[in-house]
Order: structure tokens, then sequence, then C-alpha cells
């Protein structure tokens, strides 16, 4: 019965993630057409509009942007938290042997596109940008290889998703420790505190959502104006839930199943119809050549199925792991190809990287669509070749 709760939820999240990709391809062409128009500037504004509250004792005034990037975003990685902790309890990351691939292709598929990016930018102004390329979107990258239907085998979509959830979790690190700012201790305190009361919440079975959702948003709080990025508050609230791996549906899947779809729904194309506003400009397609450009790239088209495939294959030959059930080795570089589609991802941690650095910013965010565009697809691409050649041959 556990198996068959799980299968369920994650059938669930790869069909919403399939329309939810279709509504997020939308919104960017929305978005660019917006910034292309004569809406541009107006669009700006209202992005720029400051909502909320302000006292001497409460700060909780910020433009629409920021709410979008800290506020929202912060509910996205709350459900990549509920499904990473899913995972580890009951799913494709709860033994060391269902773990290992996806987390061997995760790690590859992090160092190699850093690497690339690096070399490409070591000692200049976006340095800083290392963490890009490294990022994968899951949302995008399953709902193709979903839309691929019977062209690629069953197991494939599980191994993309754990390796994806890695990913993520990964890129969740790195934000925490390198793309925040000087921190407040005060505030950390205050949030990590209210962490231990989750944890105590969770060690004692309480189940009510309140408890834990309520102090989230003050953990959110505190973290916002601690120092490190506010989206970190999610993934600690959905750490912090309790599950089980048996058939009783716990606080955290019963969570998890209310946010899918307005994450996928609402929230990704909020987030991708106000960060995609890229207008183009004289010499932005010379700019996929510079460092800057090339790094982030040539990071997500040849340095994500590089590391994916790399690091995949040393962990089979070492007998570490296995491949999934029917995979050959191009399905696998097709995986790693899907892997290089870092859009939301990457756009995130580029708005971390260069805010304050907007023509800087414009570029990466270009290069981010350019790489994982191609990306798109080349994986596609070579899946569906590889499934023709096993036609033929059968």
């Amino acid at each position: 019965m556990a198996k068959l709760i799980n299968i369920k939820s994650f059938q669930e999240f790869l069909r919403s993630g399939t329309a939810g990709g279709i509504i997020l391809i939308l919104c960017v062409l929305i978005s660019l057409s917006i910034a292309n128009s004569g809406w541009n500037t107006a669009f700006n504004q209202l992005l720029e509009t400051k909502i909320g509250y302000h006292s001497t004792a409460v700060h909780l005034e910020y433009p629409i942007i920021l709410w979008i990037n800290d506020g929202l975003m912060a509910i996205f990685f709350l459900l990549v938290g509920l499904e990473i902790k899913r995972e580890l309890v009951e799913g494709e990351l709860a033994t060391i042997k269902k773990a290992s691939l996806p987390v061997f292709a995760a790690i590859g598929g992090v160092i190699v596109p850093a690497l690339i990016y690096f070399s490409f930018n070591k000692g200049t102004e976006f340095e800083g940008g290392w963490g890009i390329p490294m990022a994968t979107d899951i949302a995008f990258a399953l709902a193709i290889i979903t839309l691929l239907g019977n062209k690629v085998p069953s197991s494939l979509k599980i191994f993309l998703a754990a390796l994806a959830i890695v990913d993520d979790l990964i890129a969740i690190l790195v934000i925490a420790v390198f793309y925040s700012s000087s921190l407040e201790y005060t505030y950390l305190m205050y949030a990590g505190l209210i962490f231990i009361l989750l944890l105590l919440f969770n060690k004692f079975g309480v189940k009510n959502l309140a408890f834990y959702i309520i102090p989230g948003l003050f953990i959110w709080y505190f973290i916002h104006h601690s120092g490190i990025h506010a989206t970190i508050a999610g993934v600690l609230t959905a750490f912090a839930l309790p599950t089980t791996p048996d058939a009783t549906e716990s606080p955290l899947e019963k969570l998890e199943h209310l946010l899918v779809k307005p994450v996928n729904f609402i929230i990704m194309p909020i987030f991708a119809l106000a960060n995609t506003n890229i207008t183009y400009e004289e010499g932005m397609l010379e700019g996929l050549f510079t460092p800057l450009g090339l790094g982030i790239a040539l990071g997500l088209i040849l340095g994500k199925p590089i590391g994916i495939t790399a690091l995949s294959w040393i962990a089979v030959k070492l007998k570490i792991s296995n491949r999934p059930a029917g995979a050959k080795w191009k399905h696998i570089l097709g995986v790693g190809m899907l892997g290089g589609i870092g859009f939301t991802m990457s756009i995130f941690i580029a708005l971390l990287s260069f805010a304050d650095s907007p023509h800087i910013l414009s570029e990466a965010k270009f290069s981010i669509l350019t790489g994982s565009v191609f990306s798109a697809m080349l994986g596609s691409f070579l899946l569906s070749m590889s499934t023709k050649e096993k036609k033929r041959t059968t």
C-alpha cells in the first residue's frame, strides 16, 4: 500500500508537471512579448510597486517582484523540500542502492557545469555566477520526458525525477551557503528556535498542519531578515513535517498534494512571467559568445550531460549502482541533456548573482534561455532516436 501511495503521488506530480510545463512555456512567451513591446515600462513599474505593511516593529513592505522571488518561491521550495523528504523516507532515495545512481548523477551534473562556467569566468566580474548552470528545472524536464510517453522507459522518468530532486537539494545548499548576504545572528537564532519547536511537534506526534505552517511563516520572516535567502524557510518547514512509509496519508503527503497544482499552475508561471521579461538589445546575440554567455550556455548544454553521464557510468562500473531498468547509456545521456534545462532555478540563482547589474542579468537570462532550449531539443531528439533504433532492431 505504501508503494501504491508513493506511485500515485509520483504520477500526479508527473501529470501536473506536464501541464505546468506547457503553461510555463506560454508564460515565458508572454513575458518575452511584453518585454519587447510598448507595455514593458508599465510592466516593470508594476513589478516595482511596493505592497505590504511597515512599522517600527514589523517590516513587510516590499516590491511585488520581491514578494514573488522571496515569498512565492518559498512555497515552491516548501514543495521541493516535501518531495525530497518523502523520497528519502519512502521513495527513490530511501535506500543506498536506490539513491546512489541519481545522487552520483546529480553531483556530476553540478560539478562539471560549475567548472565549465568557472573556466570561462575566473577572475572576471562574472565569477560569482558559477552556480547558474548547476540547476535543473524539475517542471520543464519532467514535462518534456513525460510528453515523450512510451518513447522512453518508465524507469527513466523516475531516475530523472530523483536526479532533479537531489539537484534541487544541492542548489538549496549552494544558495544558503554561497548566495546569502551578511548574517544577522539574532534573527537566525529566532528562526532556529522555531525550527526546533517544529521538530518537537513532529516528535510528539502533532499532525495538524497549522502547527507547522503558521510557525513556518515566522521562520520565513526571521530568515528573510537574517541575510540567508528566505526560500530556505520553505525547506526547513518541509523537513520538520512528519511522514510515514505506511499506507496512512501523513501530514507531509497531505500538504504535498495540496501544493502540487498551485505551485505548477500558479506560482511557477508567475515567477516565469515576472523574471523572463528579457528585452532584446543590440549585441545580445554576441553576448552569447562572451565568457558569461559561454559559461552559462555550455555549462547547461555540455556540462550537464557530461557530468550526469560520466558519474553515472563510474557508479555503475564500480557496481555501486545499477542502471534504470530497460535504459541504455544513450538514454542516460538523453536524460543528462534534459538536465541542462536550468530555466527557473538558473534564473533564480542569476537574480541572486547579478541583482545589482540589470544589463548583466539580462545577458545571463538570455544565455539561460538559449542553453535550456538547446538542451530540451537535443535531449528530446536523442531519446526519440534511441527508441526508433530499438524498434528497428526488434
